[in-house]
């Protein structure tokens, strides 16, 4: 597809940057808060960009719009964030129409996850698209486009195995725990961030470590209790968090602050500890590595741990990209049909003035002349027209673009621009 139901003058991009190619510092510095998304819709509304949608996650920033020229979607996102245009032509994406179409697939349904198999994007991108759409900012087509990767991404869950067992960061951060800290279930575990991770994390650490004293630290205590009492964890109050620390075995820091929370000089330990920092930007300075005995670890770090778990997922790649392609055809056809639905219709008002005109023409002419009889068989007749190039137009060999300039040309049309 290309420029495929799209607006005359502009076109639908993807741009961003995420884990492939930039690091978790960078990736701090374009992330985007719940405030800040919203600033880049209400300003994409003032610069005059009818649609597009905002995700921001631990791994990636995209923007997801139409525009004449990338650097509208680009601009947004530097001027809502503490990222440079320089920063982002170093480490970003711009993928425009047939390619911008097939990222958001391979997005949404976890094939580009750091995680092989991990959905939770989904969510980020359903959300995203309600905000956009609160905001006016969803046209059909991107309406049609969110649906269509959700539905490749339910199936996918169903008719493959590319998420057998748990795919997330927040399990993959438990089952780093597991493997590196022996007797797990009788340690001091402490996680200080209730947001998403830390509540997956959370769960995912009540489910597999069989450990039923973690204490949970959050700066809303209230927030902090909700989680607990899922699980009848204990919940300390925020400025006890240095009390705390030194009673842990193993840290999981799982905040949003723009800026380290946890730093050498708020640890002060008489034995090793492991702290696994899954928050973007880094919520633990990089000066905590300085301490003996203290082991820091990256969400990054875990992406990079494999099992027999994710090798088998990486067996199932092929039957995911072929129900993406299954969805992104009907997709296609959907968009094309919107597409040449205008010029089918201008060619039938076009033929009905042929039509009228003859008729009016046959009528003073010929004494008798049967109007009804002819106005069935004219009607029949256009319709088989109108259908036989519906059809041509439908067909997945058939050059959109082209076809549809031939028939205005041809019939002397013209289109309503949308």
């Amino acid at each position: 597809m290309e420029n495929n139901n799209i607006p005359k003058h502009l076109y639908f991009y993807a741009i961003g940057l995420s884990y492939r190619k930039a690091d978790a510092g960078i990736r701090g510095k374009f992330s985007l808060g719940n405030e800040a998304k919203a600033n880049v819709l209400t300003q994409a509304k003032e610069e005059g960009i009818t649609s597009l949608i905002v995700t921001s996650t631990c791994n990636r920033t995209e923007i997801y719009g139409f525009a004449q020229h990338p650097f509208q979607l680009i601009k947004l996102l530097c001027d809502n964030s503490q990222g440079t245009v320089e920063e982002f032509q170093r480490v970003a994406f711009v993928y425009k129409n047939t390619e911008a179409i097939n990222h958001i697939f391979r997005v949404g349904t976890g094939l580009d996850s750091q995680i092989l198999g991990d959905f939770e994007i989904i969510s980020q991108i359903k959300t995203s698209f309600t905000e956009a759409k609160a905001q006016g900012l969803a046209n059909a087509f991107m309406e049609r486009l969110v649906n269509s990767v959700i539905q490749a991404s339910k199936r996918i869950k169903n008719e493959t195995e590319l998420s057998s067992g748990a795919t997330s960061v927040s399990f993959a951060s438990v089952q780093y725990i597991m493997n590196n800290v022996p007797d797990i279930s009788n340690k001091n575990i402490l996680l200080f961030g209730t947001g998403k991770i830390g509540r997956n994390t959370c769960e995912n650490l009540v489910k597999h470590t069989k450990n039923n004293h973690i204490v949970l630290v959050n700066r809303t205590r209230e927030k902090a209790e909700q989680v607990a009492g899922k699980f009848n964890l204990i919940v300390k109050d925020h400025d006890l968090l240095p009390l705390e620390i030194p009673k842990a075995d193993v840290l999981v820091v799982a905040t949003g602050a723009p800026q380290p929370t946890i730093d050498k000089d708020i640890l002060v330990l008489d034995k090793p500890l492991l702290i696994l920092d899954l928050s973007i930007p880094k919520n633990v300075h990089d000066d905590v590595k300085e301490l003996p005995g203290v082991t820091v670890v990256h969400l990054d770090d875990l992406s990079k741990i494999t099992d027999s778990t994710l090798e088998n997922r990486r067996l199932h790649i092929p039957a995911a990209e072929a129900i993406i392609e299954e969805v992104v055809e009907e997709f296609n056809d959907w968009t094309n049909a919107r597409k040449f639905a205008p010029t089918i219709n201008a060619l039938k008002e076009k033929l009905n003035s042929i039509k009228d005109s003859e008729l009016d023409f046959q009528r003073k002419k010929i004494s008798n002349f049967d109007e009804e009889q002819a106005e069935i068989i004219s009607r029949r007749i256009i319709h088989k027209i109108t259908t036989h190039f519906a059809n041509h137009l439908k067909d997945r060999d058939t050059v959109v673009d082209e076809s549809i300039e031939w028939i205005e040309k041809v019939f002397r049309i013209e289109t309503p621009v949308k």
